[in-house]
């Protein structure tokens, strides 16, 4: 993991306004990543084995790879 991104599997690692890098469901396959700011988090507990889901302001949903910093 590189020294400017935060674990995405972490709750406590994202804030809403935060800018992320998530993989939506359809690209799981690919890895294909997509890259936004966290508009609402919808995953409820502290933690996730495959990333914390979170809606984008362009209103994408898909589960937290990185956080950006």
């Amino acid at each position: 993991m590189d020294n400017d991104k935060l674990d995405g599997r972490i709750r406590t690692n994202i804030e809403i306004g935060s800018d992320v890098e998530v993989i939506q469901k359809h690209h799981q396959r690919s890895g294909e990543l997509t890259t936004g700011v966290v508009k609402r988090l919808l995953t409820k507990s502290p933690n996730h084995p495959h990333g914390i889901k979170v809606m984008l302001e362009s209103g994408e949903v898909g589960r937290v790879k990185n956080v950006i910093i």
